[in-house]
């Protein structure tokens, strides 16, 4: 883990959301499912991101602008600078037989490079409509749907799912497949366990995301 600033080498946007790409410097990219903490200039809090896309000289973010410290690092243009911190957190299983890459809207952040690390399976990506579903042509083999159907539909048993996505998804994924590993979404304040402020209950035990997950198995 480490912090350093970096600046910003560009912007791009994937339908609704935004690819931001910076200098990685000295920051290793760690194992797909952990997460960077993101602190624009100016913010009072970092926001947690995981990581999408990682190169010999770039590390890549995909945001979704929601709040305003998502939408002041979605603002961010070549050659500003922010502060990073990370890798952070428990990511996937890489050790799997037949993955199956399960994702929802913005959830398929961390799936370009996990399909990078396992050699591009098989994924089944959900969205909103057409336009967020622009950002499936960041992750190889995918098939996509869009609502109202579910991507529930398309998974068979017998597959290594890995999954990302709103809460709801989890939860239907996870009675189809109960051991699926399953990156859990919560908001962050510190990204190292000191504020308990992204402690959710799972099966009746609270878990803080930053230091037990987000990535949790069966």
């Amino acid at each position: 883990m480490r912090r350093e600033r970096r600046s910003v080498v560009a912007n791009e946007k994937v339908g609704p959301y935004t690819l931001l790409r910076v200098d990685r410097g000295g920051l290793e990219p760690g194992i797909p499912g952990q997460f960077f903490m993101l602190e624009a200039p100016g913010r009072l809090l970092p926001r947690p991101m995981s990581l999408c896309l990682a190169s010999a000289g770039e590390l890549a973010f995909l945001i979704e602008a929601i709040g305003p410290g998502t939408r002041a690092i979605c603002a961010l243009e070549p050659g500003d600078r922010l502060a990073i911190l990370g890798p952070l957190g428990n990511g996937f299983r890489l050790d799997v037989d037949r993955p199956l890459l399960v994702g929802g809207g913005i959830g398929v952040a961390p799936f370009p490079y996990l399909s990078e690390r396992l050699g591009c399976p098989p994924a089944v990506l959900g969205f909103r409509s057409d336009w967020h579903a622009e950002a499936a042509a960041l992750v190889p083999n995918a098939e996509v749907c869009v609502e109202p159907r579910l991507v529930t539909e398309l998974m068979a048993p017998g597959q290594d799912v890995l999954a990302c996505g709103p809460e709801p998804m989890l939860e239907a994924v996870r009675r189809l497949i109960p051991t699926a590993q399953l990156a859990w979404e919560a908001p962050m304040a510190c990204g190292y366990g000191a504020c308990y402020g992204c402690a959710v209950e799972i099966d009746g035990t609270l878990k803080r995301l930053c230091v037990e997950g987000p990535v949790l198995c069966s």
